[in-house]
């Protein structure tokens, strides 16, 4: 069997989060993953898939606009359609894949849709 490429695992894990097969995406990341977005950052795959799992009870869909790949750095563009007032988000996710699993994410969205009102 071919090894997958870097879009192979970011596309898999993606569709596994949002699918809700938490399982399955934390497969594909690293136990150390660095992550950073506006509004969180973790310093490990568990708090971040504990994000993600209260981040998927909101999302009712992803539509995937462009996707780049560079080596092993992944960059995704999406519509993230959310069951909340911001309707639908538009982000930016540059994923770094090392040995299979994805090692570092950034996400590029704006949260003040997603801020508590004042």
């Amino acid at each position: 069997m071919a090894s997958e490429g870097p879009a192979d695992v970011v596309e898999r894990f993606t569709s596994a989060w949002t699918s809700k097969d938490f399982q399955t995406a934390r497969a594909l990341l690293s136990d150390g993953l660095d992550f950073k977005g506006p509004i969180d950052t973790f310093d490990n795959a568990d708090a971040y898939m504990a994000a993600i799992q209260r981040l998927a009870e909101i999302v009712n869909g992803i539509e995937t606009r462009k996707l780049f790949v560079d080596g092993q750095d992944v960059c995704v563009i999406y519509d993230m359609i959310t069951a909340t007032p911001a309707g639908t988000v538009p982000i930016a996710e540059w994923h770094q894949v090392r040995d299979g699993k994805i090692a570092r994410i950034r996400v590029y969205f704006d949260s003040r849709p997603f801020a508590p009102p004042a």
